[in-house]
Formats: C-alpha cells, structure tokens, sequence
C-alpha cells in the first residue's frame, strides 16, 4: 500500500491553537464519523486536552448502520463518555447536545448557582478531523450560518467564537489529522468516507478495499447496487471491478468505476454502513 504523506503545516498550527484555548473552554465535544467511529478519532485527542471534559457525538449517523451505532455508543459510555449519535442537519440535535452538555458540567453549573450566579452559559470546542461536520453543527447550533461548510476536507481555516443562545458558546477550530497512520487501514477507511484528499491515497486502493467490505460485511447492498450475481462472487476483486467497469459501459476506463464506487459510498448510494466493529477494539 502506498505511504501516506498528509500532516500539512497548518495542522500542527491548528494543534498549538488547541492547546491554547483549552483553557477557556468548560468542556469539548468530540465530533466523530458514525460510519467509523474510532477511525475518526484523533489519537492524539487525549494528549491534547488533558482531563477536559468531554462529550463523544458520532455525526451522520443517518448515513450509518444503527445497530453498529448502538454497540459504539454502549462501547464509549463504558468508558464513562457521554455519547450522542447526531445528524448535524437536524434541528433537533442543538437541543440534545444542550442537553448532553447540562449534565456533563451539572456540578459546575451547581457551584455558580451556589455562588449567586443564576444563569451560566457554557463554553465548548468541537474537535474533529477535517470533513466530521463541524462546521454544520456549529450553524445548527447557531441557528444560523456562522461557518462556512462543505463536502471536502479543509474548509474550516481558522478559529472563532460563536455564541449560540444563553446556554452555549462555542469556539470553532480547523479538524485536527495526527502525523501518521499506526494501522494503514485507517487511512483506506478515512479516504472513503471522504475524510482526506482524494489525491492522497489512489482510488484503485480505495476501491478495492472498499468493495471487498462491502461484500464481507454488507453483501446484499453491494449485490443490489451493482448487479453482482452469485458468479461473479467467485472473481477476485481486481478482476470483478474489471467486470463491473465494462458491465457499467465504462469499458476499460476503471477510474469511473473508482469514482462512481467512492461517491456512492460517502454519499449513502450503497446503503447505511459501519466500517468500525466494536469486536475488533476490545482487548
């Protein structure tokens, strides 16, 4: 598999302005991909914040297999995270992350009524690697739209803060990547679901790997979507990408299958799945 090269200088930027404005921050939601919820997470995470309080939401969770979901909620909130499966596009997902946010930081909220302070409004940041939904969430939070949004790694650039209601503000900051891949895996993983640039990892890679998940753990859905029939389960996966590139009229133009496979994938085309299983992280 290719090495990857894909810790550009701004992200190391964006990892000191973390650190320093940790401080003035309550607590951090840490924003991950439903679809891969530990590859989505930023394994430097912990490091970074320290003890800061924090609340897990797996984003576009209406893109994901809820029973997946289920098991990776059940699997943080072992480790004692208050865990939220959102879809930053609904308007009902401020009102639980309020919520959510209430009962992590009760007992500070406690002290300053106790110290006279009848109203605290609580600060947050939102961590995430770049394309997890940041920027969507920060404009549901808001309620309108204070940060510039899109389907692409990178949008976010720089940091402000954005007061929502009486309850939360919160400081935007670019999505945090770490140096390098300890499981090259992960990058395959990220490179599908559109997490980094499409030119850091060939498409011919990506495919393949995503195609042979796809068959292992969701064969019905690859089946249906591509018209896949009992013989063609027999072709190694090169070569069935080989015969659905000229099944689809592509002819030997394999990059349009690539294309079309990937778009399908991140944009919810084949189907709601998880390329995270709870089974593989337990010791």
């Amino acid at each position: 598999m290719s090495t990857i090269q894909w810790f550009p200088g701004h992200m190391s930027k964006a990892r000191r302005q973390v650190q320093e404005n940790l401080k003035y921050v309550d607590f951090v939601i840490e924003l991950v991909d439903a679809r891969l919820p530990m590859s989505s997470r930023n394994p430097m995470l912990g490091q970074i914040i320290g003890d800061k309080p924090r609340i897990i939401a797996l984003n576009k969770a209406d893109l994901a297999d809820s029973s997946a979901v289920k098991d990776w909620i059940e699997y943080f909130e072992q480790q004692n995270f208050i865990t939220l499966a959102i879809n930053s596009k609904e308007e009902y997902t401020a009102k639980r992350l309020t919520t959510a946010a209430k009962k992590l930081m009760s007992a500070k909220m406690a002290r300053d009524s106790e110290r006279g302070i009848a109203h605290t409004t609580l600060r947050t940041m939102i961590i995430g690697i770049p394309n997890a939904g940041k920027s969507t969430l920060m404009n549901r939070l808001a309620g309108k739209k204070v940060a510039v949004t899109g389907n692409r790694p990178g949008v976010t650039k720089g940091q402000q803060w954005i007061r929502t209601n009486k309850e939360l503000e919160l400081l935007d900051t670019p999505g945090i990547l770490w140096p390098k891949f300890e499981d090259q895996l992960v990058g395959l993983k990220l490179a599908l679901t559109g997490a980094i640039k499409d030119d850091l990892l060939p498409m011919d890679e990506v495919t393949i790997f995503g195609l042979d998940y796809f068959l292992r753990h969701y064969p019905e859905l690859a089946k249906k979507r591509y018209r896949i029939n009992d013989e063609d389960l027999d072709l190694e996966i090169p070569e069935l990408i080989m015969e659905l590139t000229r099944r689809f009229g592509f002819r030997d133009d394999y990059d349009r299958f690539y294309s079309l496979f990937v778009k399908d994938a991140r944009d919810g085309k084949l189907g709601l799945f998880c390329l995270d299983r709870v089974g593989d992280y337990k010791e």
